[in-house]
């Protein structure tokens, strides 16, 4: 598993490091003028390659060892894994299309998500068959359907929800590590050493995509590498629920808690301003922090000013993300504790949202304006 996890770091930082030095044509293609860019000069989008290659590279070697070389470490890498990367296909490939042209409209990325969600549903078998609540329980039983709809949303939403929180250096492929560890443990704790096997290689590709992006964000992830993280986390979180009854369906909840809702609370707050959900805006939670809360800037270049508010950014929102994923790792098979942490988490965000926006920051969080 360890050598698996070295392959992938070191693919994708190799391959990110090439996008660094000869994709600066495609960087130019991303418009200065756009509300969610937060840097100066023109970086590669099509990081999300890179973690492709990574992931596509260690999945194989491991699916090789399990079917030509004994398996020594029992991988377990069935033929499921080459479905697996298919079924992502359509969303990634989509992703990296926008990346590469920026001509891809909300509307057609979403149908390739949803592509992505009705075949992971009918193909690989993924649904949500309990919520550890007894009437919810009792409606899934006898409506099965309904799993199967609640598992295609998850599917086709979650890899938005980390193109959302992809603002910032580090910000979305750290949360992604972050959340493909906290999934490896409970695999672990389970038994269940392929899904552990995917989900080392995949935090280790992020981590070789890392190197780069954080914190001179010489890449970025782009949509592909969003979709990725978030199609690769979506597969295992039902996959682990679905193959083991001790974990608790609201365990993955937990452990998203922060892109979701950060999804779902900026969809309400669109809607009520009478505004389309599909259109970009600036009043992103990480995007209030980096404008009222991150204030250290020293240097008189205006690229650099930038960089340096942008990478003090992310650490306030990985903190963030540990205060849901900390609890939901103690806790993975105490459904109450977790919807619990899952209430508060949702009170808190909401009490930080309106204090951030009525300029009400405690000084502790704030940098001296200089």
């Amino acid at each position: 598993m360890l050598w698996l996890s070295i392959v992938a770091f070191l693919v994708a930082v190799l391959t990110a490091g090439a996008i660094v030095r000869w994709a600066r044509n495609h960087a130019a293609v991303y418009e200065n003028g756009l509300p969610q860019r937060f840097h100066r000069g023109d970086v590669p989008r099509i990081g999300g390659l890179a973690i492709l290659a990574g992931i596509t590279t260690s999945w194989t070697l491991g699916f090789v060892q399990t079917q030509y070389w004994g398996d020594p470490g029992s991988l377990g890498l069935d033929g499921w894994v080459w479905r697996w990367l298919l079924v992502m296909m359509p969303a990634v490939v989509g992703g990296v299309a926008e990346d590469m042209t920026q001509r891809l409209s909300v509307r057609y990325r979403l149908a390739l998500t949803i592509t992505t969600g009705a075949l992971a549903v009918v193909w690989l078998g993924l649904t949500v068959r309990h919520a550890a609540i007894p009437s919810v329980d009792a409606l899934l039983a006898v409506a099965p359907w309904l799993g199967a709809a609640i598992a295609l949303l998850a599917i086709a939403g979650l890899p938005h929800a980390f193109n959302i929180i992809d603002g910032y250096n580090g910000l979305a492929g750290m949360v992604a590590l972050i959340v493909c560890m906290a999934l490896l443990h409970v695999s672990m704790q389970v038994g269940d050493r392929a899904l552990a096997v995917l989900l080392i290689c995949t935090a280790a590709a992020t981590a070789g995509f890392l190197v780069w992006n954080y914190p001179r964000g010489m890449i970025f992830s782009g949509d592909g590498g969003a979709y990725l993280w978030g199609l690769v986390i979506a597969f295992a979180s039902l996959s682990l629920v679905q193959r083991h009854a001790v974990v608790s369906p609201w365990f993955p909840m937990l452990l998203l808690i922060y892109p979701v809702w950060e999804t779902l609370f900026s969809i309400y707050r669109k809607l009520a301003r009478g505004v389309s959900p599909g259109v970009a805006d600036a009043l992103h939670f990480h995007q209030l922090i980096y404008r009222r809360i991150v204030r250290e800037v020293f240097h008189d270049d205006e690229a650099r000013r930038m960089l340096m508010r942008n990478n003090r950014t992310s650490p306030y929102l990985w903190a963030f993300t540990l205060f849901t994923v900390v609890p939901a790792v103690l806790f993975w098979n105490n459904t109450p504790v977790l919807i619990a942490f899952c209430l508060l988490f949702v009170v808190s965000y909401v009490t930080a949202y309106l204090a951030i926006v009525r300029f009400k920051v405690p000084k502790l969080f704030r940098g001296p304006r200089r």
